[in-house]
């Protein structure tokens, strides 16, 4: 007779796969891709490291979904403010202080999703998102020529510069060689550099100084 699983097992796994996501998210965000080792993630979650891998196929597979997480919630963010009834110059130079800002604001996650290095499969869903993001810009660039608050351009390869601009510009403040700690670093005044960037953006944008 074949196994037939029951709803209570499928739902206790649904539960350990979830508290293996939060845990890993967790140690992700306090330390990075680099401390979240199986050994921690297990023992915060409740499970078996071998648990962990009737989950995910390895380390790799789960870090890439961690990645897919934090970082889709991220692109949420930026849609939502582009989505706002303003016109596009408006909407993208919020869009953009917002991404630096929440970067800023949450250094660890965000050095993690800009510039850890890490293995190819998160690598990977690193560039997805760059283009997801551009993705977002380049139709904010395409409704702003046509309201006429934007010059003619190559709205393709507008929105791919300003996703490079910015990402650039944090890697520098964002590296655990910038910030002693975390709660330095949440108490650091961003305010001159989040402008300079969206200065810099806009400036590339509109083709007149802001």
């Amino acid at each position: 007779m074949a196994y037939r699983e029951t709803e209570k097992m499928r739902n206790r796994k649904a539960e350990a796969r979830k508290r293996i996501i939060e845990c890993t998210y967790g140690c992700v965000a306090d330390g990075g891709f680099r401390s979240a080792q199986i050994t921690r993630i297990a023992a915060c979650a409740g499970v078996a490291t071998g648990t962990i891998y009737r989950h995910f196929e390895s380390k790799e597979d789960l870090f890439a979904e961690i990645f897919r997480i934090a970082t889709q919630r991220e692109v949420d963010k930026v849609a939502e403010a582009l989505a706002a009834e303003d016109n596009a110059v408006s909407r993208l130079e919020v869009a953009l202080r917002q991404f630096a800002e929440r970067a800023l604001r949450g250094p660890v996650m965000a050095w993690s999703l800009i510039a850890e290095p890490e293995d190819p499969k998160v690598e990977e869903e690193r560039l997805k998102f760059r283009r997801a993001y551009a993705q977002l810009f380049e139709q904010a660039i395409r409704d702003g020529i046509k309201e006429g608050c934007l010059p003619d351009q190559d709205a393709r390869q507008s929105s791919t510069c300003l996703v490079g601009a910015i990402a650039e510009s944090l890697v520098g403040p964002l590296s655990p060689a910038q910030a002693d700690t975390t709660e330095q670093a949440e108490t650091n005044d961003h305010d001159p550099l989040v402008n300079s960037i969206i200065c810099f953006c806009m400036q590339g944008l509109t083709g007149t100084r802001r």
